[in-house]
């Protein structure tokens, strides 16, 4: 804590402008250890302002005080000069201009901590959703546009804004933020030689701020050094404190007061109080453009791949093309599993995916495993989406995918399913004829499951890292979640078997259809669970027949043997449910 802490030139060389966290309001302090007046008392304090006022009225706004615009009170509706105020609206001067509180400080009676209150405007305009203390926007990938922080007792003492959803809204109104914002850095030590101000005072001022500097003398304590205190003390002698009823009324006279007065010095070692006090006014200007609010339209700034040359195209001609891109397939992966984000099946080979609600594109899956989407529909999504699309997008390769242009440009959609559309659909089917025909329920449906379902698609296994977790995922919702003890009530296993989850599950099937026929049923099922371990414990022998059992094509991309290993375990989830819909004919054979 040297002299430059005190001149705070770390924080006046700071631009509120140019930040990408704007503060709303705040009271803060930190930094604060020791006793007020007494030597090691240690305390840093910074108080934020805000009021959004028109563009062409701010110089009106210049000649507010810093407590017109601080946090000295707090809002609330109220009535002057025969109307109503809203609490939201700050009546400046002069010309009663009427300007706005972006954050509402609610004040309670009583031991209640106040509240912060987010304009609501503000939010819904921008299509916010609280979260606890942050404000996030779904229709942008649940990015944190406001956040709110808290003291202890969980007082408020901060409230920031995203700079770019701010500005956005501050044009959209034709607005700038005025924020008058106060810091102080102080401590009590016996050593004011720390700085070198003369006389124990320095001034600082420019066109946005005052900054002061000063020592001042104290008693161990906190008192004035050399100070005094007078005291006055006045009492009534009219009133018959013996009374039933005592009765004060009148006015106080020499007649019949009674008073005394006294002064007091204050004595204890010396003391110095080092104080940097900065008060700051800045100006937060509207964006240019307003693209959420207004729809203005942002310069260009994602170009996507079009042509084998590597030549790039912005939205401005695709929107009016007729082009397909090309896109390494982990886009679907990077775009379906954000928050809000969704991956549905159309045909085998084509689908719809999206990042965010409501802005669903088609897909399709070409020869080589790159995803194809209309040029047309990637443009349209906004920028930030578009930025996720382009990260991915690479030169063209081995066509369209036929089915996306089947359906895209033939209109007529292939008559081909996708494994992902029917693994939920048959896990339920084996249990509700498990349920009809044996009494009980093959699997156990574990919580975790609707969840795991969503991640258990061909696009997790863009490399062999992503096959085995895919592998592993099957296995869960699968082998992990056989109700063993049901299956034990249909048939029992020798008192020293152990069987555990497939195991089981043969040994009932093999009772209806024999061992041999339920040993190949079940055997992708096997391989699933084997090939989730294929990295660590297989041998080569092995692993390969592991991919024999689940029917895989090692020399094909990845995300075609991902494809594989889903038919074949959803083919084997279908044929477990036929053995079961035809339990009593496959006993009686």
């Amino acid at each position: 804590m040297n002299q430059d802490w005190f001149e705070m030139r770390d924080i006046r060389k700071q631009k509120l402008n140019h930040a990408v966290w704007i503060p709303l309001r705040k009271i803060r302090t930190f930094n604060k250890s020791g006793h007020y007046g007494h030597q090691g008392y240690v305390e840093e304090s910074s108080l934020v302002g805000t009021l959004a006022v028109p563009v062409d009225e701010k110089g009106y706004a210049e000649l507010l005080v810093r407590t017109d615009v601080g946090v000295s009170h707090n809002h609330t509706g109220h009535y002057h000069n025969r109307r109503y105020i809203p609490a939201d609206v700050y009546e400046g001067h002069p010309c009663n201009l009427n300007w706005l509180n972006l954050v509402l400080d609610q004040g309670f009676d009583g031991t209640e901590v106040p509240e912060w209150h987010l304009h609501q405007d503000f939010v819904i305009t921008l299509c916010l959703k609280r979260e606890n203390d942050v404000w996030v926007c779904p229709n942008e990938n649940y990015i944190a546009v406001a956040k709110l922080e808290r003291a202890e007792k969980g007082r408020p003492d901060l409230l920031i804004v995203r700079a770019e959803h701010l500005k956005d809204y501050l044009c959209a109104r034709n607005m700038s933020l005025h924020v008058a914002s106060y810091v102080s850095r102080e401590i009590v030590t016996d050593n004011a030689s720390l700085v070198d101000w003369e006389k124990g005072f320095k001034k600082d001022q420019t066109e946005d701020d005052r900054w002061e500097g000063r020592v001042i003398g104290i008693h161990e304590g906190g008192h004035l050094y050399g100070g005094k205190i007078a005291g006055y003390h006045v009492s009534r002698t009219d009133v018959d404190e013996l009374a039933d009823i005592p009765d004060m009324s009148g006015i106080a006279t020499d007649q019949n007061t009674a008073s005394s007065s006294w002064k007091k010095g204050f004595d204890g070692r010396k003391l110095f109080r080092v104080l940097g006090e900065l008060w700051r006014n800045e100006w937060i200007d509207p964006a240019e453009r307003s693209p959420r609010i207004k729809r203005d339209e942002p310069p260009p700034s994602v170009f996507f791949i079009v042509d084998e040359e590597g030549n790039k195209e912005s939205k401005e001609k695709l929107a009016d093309g007729g082009k397909w891109l090309w896109f390494k397939p982990e886009v679907i992966m990077a775009l379906a599993h954000r928050r809000g984000g969704a991956l549905a099946w159309h045909t085998r080979d084509t689908g719809s995916v999206c990042c965010s609600p409501g802005y669903k594109v088609n897909f399709g899956i070409n020869r080589r495993g790159l995803v194809n989407a209309f040029a047309k529909d990637v443009v349209r999504l906004p920028e930030w989406q578009q930025q996720i699309w382009a990260g991915f997008n690479v030169s063209p390769e081995d066509g369209v995918s036929e089915e996306l242009l089947a359906l895209q440009v033939r209109a007529h959609p292939a008559k081909t399913k996708s494994p992902e559309n029917y693994f939920e659909r048959g896990l339920e089917l084996v249990n509700t004829l498990a349920q009809e025909k044996l009494k009980i329920s093959i699997f156990r449906g574990h919580r975790s499951i609707p969840e795991l379902l969503k991640k258990i698609h061909r696009f997790r296994a863009v490399d062999d890292a992503g096959l085995y977790e895919l592998a592993k995922d099957v296995a869960r919702v699968t082998a992990e979640d056989l109700d063993i003890d049901a299956m034990k009530s249909i048939v029992k296993p020798s008192k020293d078997s152990k069987l555990r989850s497939l195991k089981m599950l043969q040994l009932l099937i093999a009772s209806s259809i024999g061992d041999d026929r339920a040993k190949s049923v079940l055997s992708p099922l096997f391989g699933a669970m084997e090939l989730r371990h294929a990295d660590a414990h297989l041998s080569s022998n092995e692993l390969a027949e592991t991919f024999a059992k689940l029917k895989i094509d090692r020399s094909l991309q990845t995300i075609f043997q991902g494809y594989q290993l889903l038919d074949s375990c959803v083919s084997c989830i279908y044929q477990i449910a036929d053995i079961i819909r035809q339990w009593d004919e496959f006993r009686t054979e």
